[in-house]
Parts: structure tokens; C-alpha cells; sequence
């Protein structure tokens, strides 16, 4: 069929033709920050789940969704390797932009692009990351201590008033948070708690890997009671059924149910793997409808397509010593397996394994699903490593 046509879209955070099965997450939300803008207490929302689940894709939804409703959006991915701050100064400095040419903007909003002055002003100290001028003088003493934490609270609940005056509530849409060092993480999920205490409007939305739930409670141990937790796995069968069937139909394409069923099982439901098979079986099928041979040939390609590049662009930031651990986790299966196992099937001690496991749990290849498990952190990641890498222990 034509490609010119494909509807499907695998991508990094690409919105779907079809988002099925995510719903009730949306709404629910949609709740919190409703409530939250409101006064009322509700938990900031931080979504977990493994790679190509979409949770980049929900978290983009949602932030859409709360912009149109007249949310005050900040949006951030938190790369490896880069602090809090230099992520957040400027655009939070692009939102109170935002809220002070509003008509009705008052000296709230203006007092809070002085205490983002102060913060960025005691920040810049030893910190280069940071390249943002404001024209705006800092307010001395507010947010201007030098105490990353302290500056933060006090940034945050200047943020807040400003939006309570103006009707509505700061969200901030952080995606990759698992990234964001410790230190910083609990500074922030501090700030956070001072601010849902006043019962300001400000709440956080992030989107991380599992292990994400284990550093924040590591960062502050109240963690639990300020955020919930939704877990994003792969779709229900109606839920992926749904995503491959319905962009098809729209343009009069249907699939045979024994092809529609293979897709289901060669991608295990995932919401990546299904956009990257719809888009194959298109282009592979003549006409419709979509037959068990397609399926079959375009497996043959999805598969081709995701060594090269989804999986390939993680096994090439390992080091030798980072593969062949993986390689023996693969050895044992998918996962999760004891940590023990693993340095057995290495022929290693514990001991002398575990400081590979920390760095590739720090890479996000792999986290701990409970203690002295570990699991990897990308769907079907063992079949590539069985594909392309061949076992031995000893080298």
C-alpha cells in the first residue's frame, strides 16, 4: 500500500494515530490538576514505566490537554548529566513571562520573576550550565541564599502566589526524571511539599523509568504520601488491538484476525513496538487486507528496523564489562532475575559484579523490581541481545 498513506507513527514521544487504552490516566490527571488549581489537596503525578510504553507520549498529552484548560505549563527532559537548575531557570522565566502580560498581572507575578532573578543570581556561582539574562533586578533575601533547597522553596512559593492571583495553577511536566541527581530530586520534592502545605497551585506531572519510585523515596522519605504512582505497561489486547485496527480502518484498511493476532504477539502489546509493526505491515501489504504472510515479512523488517536503531543507539553507550552482564541476564531470559543468578551465570561473585549492575542502573538499562532482583529496563532487549552479541562469560 502506499507509504505516502501510513498512518502509523513510531517514534521517540511521536503521538499515535490511535491513543488507546490511557484514558483513565488522562482523566484522572486531569482531576489533580483541576484540584490543585482549586486548593485542594491532591498528589503531584509521577508516571513509571518501562522504555517505549509511551509515557513521553502521555506526559505531552496531558501538558496539552492543562495548556488548553489555561494551566500555566513549564516542560522539561532531564538529560544525564545536566542539573535542575540550568533545566528549569528558563522556562520557568518563559512562564512568569507569560503571566505578567496578562492584564490582570500584579505585583505577585512581578515579585516572582525577582525571586527567579535571586535564585539564577545565587546559582550562577561556580555553575556555568546556566545562560539565561533577566531584566529584572532580584529582591535581596528572597531566593538568593546560596542553599539550593531553600532557594528552590522559596522560588516555588513565590511561583504560586503569583498563580493564585491570576486563577490559575504552574505545572510543571518533567519527562526522564530519574536523571535528576538526588540532591536536587529531594530539594525539589521539598519545595513541592512546602507548596501543597500553603495549598498553592503548583504540582509536578513526571515520567521516569521504575527505579524512579526508589530515588524518590531514597531523596525524601515522605516521598510516598506527595506523589502517586501510575504504572505504564504495555496496552491491553482491546487497548492494542484498537491502536493497530483503528488508523487502518479510517482509510479503509483491514487486517485479517490471525495477522492482527500476530502483531499482538511479536510486539507483546507495547505501545512503541505496535506503532513500529502497524507501520511495516502498511508498507508491506499489497492491498487490503493485511494478511499473516504481511505480518510475517513485515516482522521480518520491525524487527530489522529496531536492531538498528532502538535498541542498537542503548547497546552502544555500554562498555565490554556493561554488555556481558546484560548478556547474561539475556542468557537466563527476560527477567527479572536475582542478582545472584546473574553473577553465576558470569562464573563472578556478587561482590564483584555489583559495581556494573549500579552503573548500568544509573545508565537506565536496568533497575531493581524488588531487592536483589534486577530487570531490564527496554522490552524485549534479551532477544537482541541473543540476536547480535554471543555468550561468554569470560570475556
Amino acid at each position: 500500500m502506499d507509504p505516502r498513506n501510513n498512518p502509523y507513527a513510531p517514534g521517540a514521544g511521536t503521538p499515535p494515530p490511535e491513543l488507546a487504552g490511557r484514558d483513565e490516566l488522562i482523566e484522572s490527571t486531569a482531576i489533580t490538576l483541576d484540584r490543585i488549581r482549586r486548593g485542594l489537596a491532591a498528589k503531584s503525578v509521577l508516571m513509571v514505566g518501562l522504555r517505549g510504553v509511551g509515557k513521553t507520549v502521555l506526559l505531552n498529552r496531558i501538558c496539552q490537554d492543562a495548556r488548553c484548560r489555561g494551566f500555566t505549563t513549564i516542560e522539561l527532559e532531564a538529560p544525564e548529566g545536566l542539573r535542575l537548575p540550568a533545566l528549569l531557570a528558563a522556562p520557568l522565566h518563559a512562564a512568569l513571562v507569560r503571566l505578567s502580560r496578562r492584564a490582570a498581572a500584579n505585583q505577585a507575578v512581578r515579585r516572582s520573576l525577582r525571586a527567579l532573578a535571586g535564585f539564577v543570581g545565587a546559582v550562577k556561582i561556580g555553575n556555568d550550565d546556566i545562560n539565561i539574562s533577566l531584566d529584572v533586578a532580584p529582591e535581596p533575601g528572597l531566593a538568593d541564599s546560596g542553599n539550593f533547597a531553600a532557594d528552590l522553596t522559596a522560588l516555588l512559593e513565590s511561583v504560586g502566589e503569583a498563580a493564585r492571583t491570576q486563577d490559575t495553577a504552574v505545572a510543571l511536566f518533567v519527562d526522564e526524571l530519574q536523571y535528576v541527581d538526588e540532591s536536587e530530586l529531594a530539594a525539589l520534592i521539598a519545595a513541592l511539599h512546602r507548596a501543597a502545605q500553603r495549598q498553592l497551585p503548583v504540582v509536578l506531572v513526571g515520567a521516569g523509568l521504575p527505579q524512579l519510585v526508589a530515588r524518590t523515596a531514597s531523596a525524601k522519605s515522605y516521598a510516598e504520601r506527595l506523589f502517586s504512582f501510575p504504572e505504564i505497561g504495555p496496552l491491553a489486547e482491546d487497548a492494542a488491538r484498537l491502536a493497530i485496527e483503528a488508523p487502518a480502518k479510517r482509510l479503509g484498511v483491514a487486517f485479517q484476525p490471525d495477522a492482527l493476532s500476530m502483531v499482538l504477539r511479536e510486539t507483546v502489546c507495547y505501545a512503541y513496538f505496535l506503532q513500529e509493526w502497524g507501520k511495516h505491515c502498511w508498507d508491506c501489504a499489497a492491498s487490503s487486507p493485511v494478511t499473516l504472510v504481511d505480518v510475517e515479512v513485515a516482522s521480518q523488517e520491525a524487527t530489522a528496523e529496531l536492531d538498528a536503531s532502538f535498541f542498537r543507539a542503548r547497546f552502544d553507550r555500554l562498555t565490554p564489562s556493561e554488555k556481558r552482564y546484560l548478556r547474561a541476564m539475556a542468557e537466563r531470559g527476560g527477567g527479572p532475575h536475582r542478582s545472584g543468578d546473574v553473577a553465576e551465570t558470569l562464573g563472578r561473585s556478587v561482590r564483584a559484579v555489583a559495581p556494573t549492575r549500579a552503573k548500568l542502573i544509573a545508565k537506565g538499562m536496568v533497575y531493581s523490581p524488588a531487592h536483589g532482583d534486577t530487570a531490564f529496563t527496554v522490552p524485549l532487549f534479551d532477544d537482541y541481545l541473543r540476536r547480535v552479541l554471543p555468550f561468554d562469560a569470560g570475556g
